[in-house]
């Protein structure tokens, strides 16, 4: 088909039309929903051996770090406990520290985001419960992690923070 418009599928609409437009008109909705950033986590989740626990994202095929915007009535603790055993399968042992605080409108290309990064002790076995969003689960040694290239939005920042000990405020 040499047409300039696609047949876009979603849960919520099925048209023809420009796949930009949509997200265009997406992006500004919530900018005029919310006129304010919204609130999210990132995980730097640890296994028993030190293995760090990424997934890799079905919207954009790269590595991340497990996490997820908080609900309303919700609290980061909870957000962090929920978006773990969603993406991942894994249950949270405790929080060890606060990773960081990345709040720059550049960090997150679908929308303006402020993500609070944490680091967790976690146990359990992979198994990946929101499926439209991740593909898969995987343990990697903290030498080994995926190259700055293959990891999705900031991730690369703020797992290099969390190797060299840091707590930032970004």
């Amino acid at each position: 088909m040499s047409s300039p418009t696609s047949l876009v599928h979603s849960p919520v609409i099925a048209t023809t039309t420009k796949p930009s437009f949509l997200r265009r008109l997406f992006l500004e909705g919530i900018r005029l929903a919310f006129r304010h950033p919204v609130l999210g986590t990132s995980i730097v989740p640890l296994l028993e051996d030190g293995r760090i626990v990424l997934v890799r994202r079905r919207d954009t095929g790269l590595w991340a770090l497990p996490g997820g915007m908080v609900s309303w009535g919700e609290d980061i603790a909870s957000t962090v406990r929920r978006e773990l055993k969603e993406e991942t399968g894994l249950n949270l042992v405790k929080i060890q520290r606060l990773a960081g605080v990345y709040s720059s409108p550049e960090r997150d290309s679908r929308l303006h985001s402020i993500c609070v990064a944490v680091v967790a002790d976690v146990v359990g076995q992979f198994q990946v419960q929101d499926q439209l969003e991740i593909s898969e689960v995987k343990a990697f040694s903290p030498n080994c992690l995926p190259i700055s290239q293959e990891l999705s939005y900031d991730n690369a920042e703020q797992l290099q923070n969390y190797r060299l000990g840091l707590t930032v405020l970004h």
